[in-house]
């Protein structure tokens, strides 16, 4: 399944990294990483609200899962204010990470004009890192095909 080639969302992050906390213990690792960040799209303008974690948990097999859950603040295209709550899913084996990365997004909203297409979970997320920071992009999966 491919998605659509613009995406509706894109999350600029701005990680804490003194705020960081990990535990390493006999049968895994768990990185917790505040962030917070600013958003842009077409469908929603705001902010990440600096209340949001990425937890990272690598398993005895190398196999890390990461969970980033937060929430947005702003104005939906029509221009009223709303909030976006998103809890972002990826799996990476072997400690690797690719280049970009791709996770599972689900999305709840307060926005009426918003919750019928966000509420539909038809979505994939899409990570990558450059000289900016972090920019996670999220498009509708592309169901035609």
């Amino acid at each position: 399944m491919h998605h659509k080639s613009k995406p509706f969302l894109e999350v600029y992050v701005q990680t804490d990294p003194e705020h960081t906390v990990t535990l390493s213990g006999e049968v895994g690792t768990v990185r917790m990483v505040p962030f917070k960040g600013i958003v842009e799209g077409t469908l929603f303008r705001g902010l990440v609200e600096p209340c949001g974690v990425d937890t990272q948990i690598t398993n005895q097999n190398d196999v890390r899962h990461m969970s980033a859950r937060y929430m947005l603040t702003g104005q939906d295209m029509t221009g009223v204010p709303c909030h976006i709550y998103v809890e972002n899913n990826g799996w990476f084996t072997d400690g690797a990470r690719p280049r970009p990365f791709r996770t599972v997004p689900t999305f709840l909203t307060d926005s009426k004009a918003l919750a019928p297409f966000l509420h539909r979970n038809h979505f994939v997320g899409e990570g990558l890192r450059d000289e900016n920071g972090l920019c996670i992009r999220f498009y509708e999966l592309d169901t035609d095909t």
